[in-house]
Parts: C-alpha cells; structure tokens; sequence
C-alpha cells in the first residue's frame, strides 16, 4: 500500500483549516493509506483549530508558543512523519476526489523515479485555471520586477503567467501550496531552509532537489481548489516584509557575490521608490503605507544584522 503523510502549517486560517481537513478525509484513497495528517500551529489566536479533531483522521497537533515561520513549521511536521510521501499543504486549499491519489499514483510510476515533486493543477472561486508554476529566478528577473517591467512583458518574470498551465510539464518550481515530495529526498535536503521564515523557501528547496538530480512536475490529471493569500491577506506589510528578506537571502544564497549584493542594493533603495510611485499612479495610500512599513521593518532588520552579526543576513 502506498503511504502518504500530510502537513499543514496553520496561523489563524480560521474555518479554512477545517475545510481544508474535511476534503482530506472525502478525498479518494483506494490503494492509499494516510499515515499521518500534521497541523502544526504557529500561535495562533483565532478559533481555527475547532472541531479538526472530529474528524476521522490521523491527526496530529503541533502547537507552537511562538510562530516560528513556514520553513521550520514544515521541518517540525515532516520530523514526526514516517510515510514515503509528504504533502505540504496549505490551509486555505479544499481537495476534490482525485487530489491525492492521482499524484501519487504518479510519482509511483517506476519511470518517474526523477521526479521529486509534484504539484496539481489549482484553480480559483470561478474554476479558472491558477497560474501557479515559476521559473528558478535569476538577477534579470529579479531586476525586471523591481522596475515593474514584468507587468508589460510577463516572460520577463520568473513566475510562469505567459503559460495557460493546461497540460503537463517537467517546471523549475510549483507552488507550495499542494507541494508532494518523495520523503528519501526531504531527508537528503534536510528539509527545509528555515532562514526562510516565509516565501522562497519552496524555490530554494526545488533548486537544491534539482541540483541533486530530481525534477519537479506539474501534474493537469488533478485539481484541487486554492483561494490564495490566505492569512497573509491580513498583513500586507508584514508580508511584504518577510517577501523582500527572503528575496535578498535567496540572492546570497544562490548567486555571486556581486549578483546578490546588486540585488540587495536594487531592493532596499530603488524598489520601494518604484513601488510607491505604482502605489501613487494606482491612487492607494494603503499600498503606500504598507510599502513604507515593510520598508522600515526591512531596513531595521538588515542595519541590526550588520552591526549585531556583522553580515547582512
């Protein structure tokens, strides 16, 4: 019997978390054994958790005093998960019937043994197909974006948006919001890079897994439904915040020394200036304001690290 273990990273999702683990429990299983459903809670302060443990499934609660980040919530529900497979998924996406057992059957195959990660074909409120898949980014992309270039030629964006995502395709990156991963290989990766607190940590993760020879692939024969945003929606500055920190990481991470510091350069200088004059042509002074606070908070952030730790990040 094919084993599958689900995490999920929860903070303060409300009855999407819910809605989220009821469609694990309808969801097909025929030759398919859950093993495990982990929630790992990062402090939250809603009624989210309610009623989840009604439900006949194998789950597990992680409570967190403290959020401690999507990376290390991740890393924290994988370490208690002993199934072949680990599905990462997000709690504000709702499973049809074949969600689970299509990927997997997939990712059985013996001639997809390359395969390390699979994602599904997502789609909206209107059933419209998400757009959902990315490119590994790189400095040019990273620039284009920061100078809004991206908007008027999507190709130059490492998200895939030019592409309809109809049919079936080995892709640099899918979304982590139903992110299917060989557990052999989480190990070998060692998970997650939790200096990600959020965002980015899936495309590092990709990057690494294809670096050690596994490719990722996005799967049309199952859907499931993804509202998108989730909790986050709730603070934009913060997540903005949390986006740009992980961007610069990602550089110094993954590029040359002077790609990365150029890309750290463009985004704590030219960036906030270009999203403020969008924020001003578009007339929203809430984009404004969350621009400037996440700016403040970034800014803070990075001086701390250069005088407290003596690197940038």
């Amino acid at each position: 019997m094919k084993k599958l273990d689900v995490i999920i990273v929860n903070w303060n999702s409300g009855k999407q978390l819910y809605e989220c683990i009821k469609s694990i429990a309808n969801a097909e299983k025929e030759g398919l054994v859950i093993g495990k459903v982990v929630v790992v809670d990062n402090a939250s302060a809603d009624d989210s958790l309610s009623g989840i443990e009604d439900m006949e499934l194998p789950l597990h609660v992680i409570k967190n005093p403290t959020n401690r980040g999507f990376a290390t919530a991740c890393n924290q529900g994988a370490g208690v998960c002993t199934s072949d497979y680990l599905l990462f998924l997000n709690p504000d996406v709702v499973l049809f019937k074949d969600s689970l057992i299509e990927p997997v059957d997939f990712m059985e195959d013996k001639r997809n043994e390359n395969i390390g990660i699979v994602g599904i074909q997502l789609v909206n409120e209107k059933g419209e197909v998400a757009r959902t898949c990315a490119r590994f980014p790189t400095l040019g992309q990273f620039v284009s974006k920061i100078f809004g270039l991206d908007r008027l030629f999507p190709r130059l964006s490492h998200f895939m948006i030019e592409w309809d995502h109809k049919n079936n395709r080995i892709v640099d990156q899918v979304i982590g919001a139903f992110f299917l991963v060989r557990r052999e290989l989480f190990q070998k990766l060692n998970g997650f890079d939790e200096r990600f607190f959020v965002y980015f940590e899936e495309v590092d993760f990709s990057y690494r897994a294809k670096q050690l020879g596994y490719s990722s692939y996005y799967l049309t024969s199952a859907q499931a439904y993804h509202k998108g945003g989730g909790s986050s929606e709730k603070v934009k500055d913060m997540r903005l915040f949390y986006s740009l920190r992980s961007r610069i990481l990602y550089g110094y991470k993954h590029f040359n020394w002077i790609s990365a510091t150029i890309l750290a350069f463009l985004t704590l200088v030219v960036e906030p200036i270009t999203r403020v004059a969008f924020a001003i042509i578009n007339r929203s002074s809430s984009d404004i304001r969350e621009t400037l606070k996440a700016y403040k908070m970034l800014w803070i952030y990075i001086l701390r690290s250069l005088f407290i730790r003596g690197r940038l990040l």
